[in-house]
């Protein structure tokens, strides 16, 4: 299969394609040479964006091709290839993107927005990189909103003690204190959301020593995003906003693929940056297996759930054009 193909070769290059880095440079080189034997006019904007268009490309279509360290074939690379696939199947205008350094903020459609000029649609086919839809036995989801983020930090104060000289009941134990927030912010999240606590930091930080402080790292992420940062209760330092994927691309991929089911999304993407700026935009989620592995080398999607993603991307492009 011509698309996984290209997937080797991309990550081939490097299973490390961090945003401007050497090894994102040349994946998109290799993808820009794609673009010209598909035919389709190449440009790159100032934050080096890549772009194949065909007539007035006002409909968009693509991806990211930079990784985490270490990541997987499919984060990004898919949708960028699967849009190539599908410029040369049709003759429809249209405008294959691939954005630059999508996961550390999405600067390259975050630069689009910046730059103006955006396109009439946008449409991101991507590995779910989640279980839900390897449970449900499903091979395709659409994606339906994606949930706002927010994160920071809280402190907790206590006082240093001796551990085996000072009671239970004597102590100011800034960790219990903590542990309890852990338990407060994984029972905040209900109806969809989901919050994490990834980080402690535990000072002195000593076996024999009743904690003094301790920092920790909250990440919460919902769509009624208000309502979760309140049921936690801390102040983010990093917060953005859900956003509704919206028609026609919404409409057009219910169309192409009649009685897929639908699911939000958990992690941004560069058609969430489109969305918020106005850009009516739709996305596809691939089935992810191995248990929804992903930013791993043992992230996996089917050839069969990939050509029938790539097949559906075509109709709705059709249906859009």
């Amino acid at each position: 299969m011509r698309i996984f193909e290209r997937l080797d070769a991309l990550y081939a290059i490097g299973a490390t394609r961090v945003g401007y880095s050497a090894e994102e440079d040349a994946a998109h080189a290799l993808a820009a040479r794609w673009l010209e034997e598909a035919g389709l006019a190449v440009e790159r904007d100032a934050a080096g964006n890549l772009f194949g268009r065909r007539g007035d490309g006002s409909l968009w279509l693509g991806s990211h091709l930079d990784s985490v360290p270490d990541g997987g074939r499919f984060d990004g690379a898919l949708g960028v290839v699967a849009a190539i696939e599908i410029a040369e199947r049709t003759d429809v205008p249209l405008t294959v993107v691939a954005l630059r350094d999508e996961e550390r903020g999405c600067a390259g459609s975050r630069a689009c927005v910046v730059a103006g000029g955006l396109p009439r649609a946008f449409l991101e086919l991507h590995v779910e990189q989640g279980p839900v839809l390897e449970r449900a036995g499903a091979p395709l989801g659409i994606v339906t909103a994606i949930l706002g983020q927010a994160r920071g930090e809280v402190v907790f104060e206590g006082r240093a003690d001796h551990a085996g000289t000072t009671p239970m009941n004597a102590r100011a134990d800034a960790l219990v204190a903590a542990a309890e927030f852990v338990l407060r912010v994984r029972d905040a999240a209900r109806d969809g959301a989901v919050a994490t606590v990834g980080r402690l930091e535990v000072e002195p930080g000593a076996g024999n020593v009743v904690p003094a402080r301790v920092t920790v790292s909250v990440d919460a992420r919902g769509e009624s995003l208000d309502a979760l940062v309140d049921a936690i209760g801390f102040s983010p330092t990093y917060r953005v906003d859900g956003v509704r994927m919206s028609d026609p691309p919404l409409a057009a991929l219910r169309e192409a693929a009649r009685g897929v089911p639908e699911l939000v999304s958990g992690a941004g993407h560069d058609a969430g940056i489109l969305a918020a700026a106005g850009v009516p935009a739709g996305m596809l989620f691939v089935r992810s297996l191995n248990g929804g592995a992903s930013h791993s080398p043992a992230e996996l999607s089917s050839e069969d759930d990939v050509a029938q993603a790539v097949d559906v991307l075509e109709r709705a492009v059709r249906i859009l054009a």
